[in-house]
């Protein structure tokens, strides 16, 4: 039998590692509206965007206004629960989670793809990779430039078959929902113009001397 000693030392390491875990969660920035912002807080983040340029020739500004739209960078989003009777949990209108709002199906052809077999989609690097992969396949296999945040969220919402039928012209709301992100990704572009210089000294500083 296990001692009252050992249960509550169980009880207590478990609840140790809860609050280790949830303190290695970033914060959602503070002015997400502003690339500058985002990436000055958050200098890791611009580390991991550079580094998914760099690998799958995609901007630094479009999955950002991408990954702001589907989970307000939140590592943990999820879609609401649904309710049965208004009260009984019957479960989520999908499995999409983390920063990116990745569906496991997809995440898992991602794994496969890439070998990043201990990726996590509630880790930012993770995530940013994932979409820089995503973007580079639309280009791939829809020919939308990784510039076009517009039909590149389209792509990413309704999947590669379903943006080559059109089926986001039977939905109104999703067409506005990209242009939104489009406008979105023009500013983050513009703003990205007047604190890059400071970004990438301020990168090379921490790589070499960090």
């Amino acid at each position: 039998m296990v001692s009252a000693h050992m249960k509550g030392f169980s009880v207590l390491t478990a609840a140790f590692l809860a609050l280790l875990l949830s303190g290695c969660a970033t914060a959602p920035p503070e002015n997400p509206e502003n690339l500058c912002s985002i990436y000055q807080e958050n200098r890791d983040w611009y580390s991991a965007a550079q580094k998914t340029q760099e690998k799958w020739g995609v901007p630094v500004h479009v999955p950002l206004a991408m990954m702001y739209q589907e989970s307000s960078f939140k590592h943990n989003a999820a879609p609401p629960m649904q309710y049965f009777l208004g009260f009984i949990p019957i479960g989520r209108a999908s499995d999409a989670y983390g920063y990116a709002q990745a569906k496991t199906m997809t995440w898992d052809d991602y794994v496969k793809e890439t070998g990043n077999y201990w990726s996590s989609r509630s880790d930012f690097d993770d995530a940013m990779d994932f979409m820089g992969w995503f973007i580079y396949k639309t280009n791939k296999i829809n020919g939308v430039s990784k510039w076009d945040a517009r039909n590149q969220y389209l792509n990413y919402h309704e999947g590669w078959g379903g943006y080559k039928r059109k089926s986001y012209n039977q939905k109104a709301w999703l067409v506005k929902v990209a242009d939104k992100v489009d406008a979105r990704s023009r500013r983050y572009a513009a703003q990205y113009q007047t604190c890059k210089k400071d970004l990438d000294s301020s990168w090379l500083w921490r790589l070499f001397f960090g």
